[in-house]
């Protein structure tokens, strides 16, 4: 499995919020500290707003913050919805399928099931289980 970069700076965006709960960050802000886009991390925290995991505000005082505690956000889940309209493989997408060997492949089951069981170990873990600190410490007291 390979995950987008979408998804990547998705779980890092949720891995940096968590990690400082009580503050609020700005798209700019995350998107210097990860190197990317501001555009680019708009879209990724849009969909991450649109999950229910983080909660945006404008303006003076607003920014990014999870939206629910650490502990209820499945990674699997997540990733799932962050990879909504990336299939693993030609056959799996809805239109535009041009492979031969489509009628007659039991590939594809197998691969479905790979894909199920990988969401689903995803989902033994809550973001809780993968906090980000950026000065090293391991909890907050």
């Amino acid at each position: 499995m390979r995950l987008t970069s979408f998804t990547d700076y998705g779980l890092r965006v949720l891995m940096r919020l968590a990690g400082d709960p009580s503050r609020a960050f700005s798209t700019a802000e995350l998107a210097r500290e990860f190197q990317v886009s501001r555009a680019h991390l708009a879209k990724v925290v849009s969909k991450l707003a649109n999950g229910g995991w983080v909660s945006t505000r404008r303006g003076g005082g607003g920014g990014l913050q999870l939206a629910q505690p650490a502990a209820s956000i499945r990674l699997g889940e997540v990733v799932a919805q962050l990879e909504t309209n990336q299939a693993l493989v030609e056959c799996f997408q809805a239109s535009g399928n041009t492979c031969t060997l489509t009628p007659t492949c039991r590939l594809k089951v197998r691969l479905k099931a790979a894909n199920a069981a990988f969401i689903s170990e995803l989902n033994r873990a809550t973001l809780a289980d993968c906090l980000y600190y950026p000065d090293g410490a391991r909890t907050r007291g």
